[in-house]
């Protein structure tokens, strides 16, 4: 199960790491995967909470990767963010609910809002602190950690040599372009 906000929504699409994911596992079809798309744009980790029973463990996966935390920060500019407290709470609430029914969890940190240099983009600062939350609870419960805010960063010190906010990995900042989603299904 690919479980997140509007990226992971977007990840569904033709060019989409998810569909790039999925057009993998059906090479193996000895595997026997069915894959569960489970992303709602604007979602934070609260709303995660709250439709996980629904959206996903209803679904009894084996596998979830859990991709989110942009939204937690990005929404912090119109006053509607999670709390640090809140946000790692969360994450270890899910983490714990979904290993309950025996499924393996895979922890993405969040990618980027905006692609300057580190400390260019206005929620930089922030947005590291969340990531390195996200780090500490992968730690701490033992899941395996898909570090892609360090993967995009590290990415756009070698191929954003003009500093542009947007157009390398992503189309807005955000949401993630071909280049983007192929880096994210590799990883």
């Amino acid at each position: 199960a690919f479980f997140g906000d509007s990226i992971t929504k977007q990840g569904e699409g033709p060019e989409g790491y998810i569909t790039l994911v999925q057009k993998a596992l059906e090479k193996r079809p000895d595997l026997k995967v069915e894959v569960v798309k489970a992303g709602i744009g604007g979602n934070r980790v609260p709303d995660l909470q709250a439709r996980l029973d629904r959206d996903v463990l209803s679904k009894k996966p084996t596998c979830v990767f859990i991709y989110i935390g942009i939204n937690d920060v990005w929404h912090s500019l119109k006053g509607n963010g999670t709390p640090k407290a809140e946000y790692e709470a969360g994450l270890k609430d899910l983490i714990k609910k979904i290993r309950d029914t025996g499924a393996i969890v895979v922890f993405a940190t969040p990618t980027v809002i905006g692609e300057k240099a580190q400390g260019d983009n206005q929620l930089d600062a922030m947005l590291e602190e969340y990531a390195a939350i996200s780090r500490k609870v992968a730690a701490d419960t033992g899941v395996t950690l898909c570090d892609l805010h360090q993967v995009f960063r590290d990415y756009l010190k070698s191929h954003n040599a003009a500093n542009e906010d947007r157009g390398v990995l992503t189309r807005d900042g955000v949401h993630l372009t071909e280049r983007g989603n192929q880096i994210v299904a590799n990883e």
